[in-house]
């Protein structure tokens, strides 16, 4: 239960930044509100899931997921460059999390 909360809240994480991305610097109202509700809605889930999942492994699994999720929502969906070093960078956040995980 606490690994799908957590997943949930690294997703929500990739929403907020998208919807952070749209407010303009918090200068449009409704993705400005979007960002603050999905943001608190983020952590809380963080939160549950930190009861149970030791609280070096929740953080990086969280910003991992919200990481890599924006890296690839800013290349599909806001056409953002990609190079091999950013390719690299990604492989490399996610063998991170990998490892977090089965050390855990």
């Amino acid at each position: 239960m606490a690994w799908g909360l957590l997943i949930l809240a690294g997703i929500l994480e990739i929403v907020w930044a998208y919807t952070m991305k749209l407010s303009k610097g918090f200068t449009l109202l409704v993705p400005s509100v979007l960002t603050i509700v999905l943001l608190i809605a983020s952590f809380a889930l963080l939160a549950q899931a930190m009861k149970t999942i030791p609280l070096g492994t929740a953080y990086v699994i969280w910003t991992g997921i919200g990481a890599i999720g924006a890296f690839a929502l800013g290349i599909f969906v806001l056409g953002e460059p990609v190079s091999m070093l950013r390719i690299i960078a990604g492989i490399l956040i996610v063998s991170g999390m990998l490892l977090m995980k089965l050390s855990s």
